[in-house]
């Protein structure tokens, strides 16, 4: 890539950060319960992981996203 390239930093954002913290926990505990065998936590968690990925989008359109009015870049060194 050349220097003077304008690069979106690869989905940095509020709504990209919430969405994949919040699936990330969701499927470490999801695989916890899924080794100690308690089913319902496995559903449980992989309804959350839906939900993260709704709030992404949740947020994505409320302007936290990339290319967001509400999101400002950080310059990338």
């Amino acid at each position: 890539m050349s220097a003077d390239s304008a690069e979106s930093g690869h989905g940095s954002s509020p709504a990209a950060w919430a969405a994949v913290v919040i699936m990330l926990i969701a499927f470490a505990i999801g695989t916890l319960a899924f080794w100690f065998e308690v089913e319902w936590l496995v559903w449980a968690c992989a309804g959350l992981v839906l939900v993260g990925a709704l709030l992404g989008l949740v947020l994505k359109r409320m302007g936290y996203g990339v290319g967001g009015h509400r999101h400002t870049p950080k310059a990338h060194n």
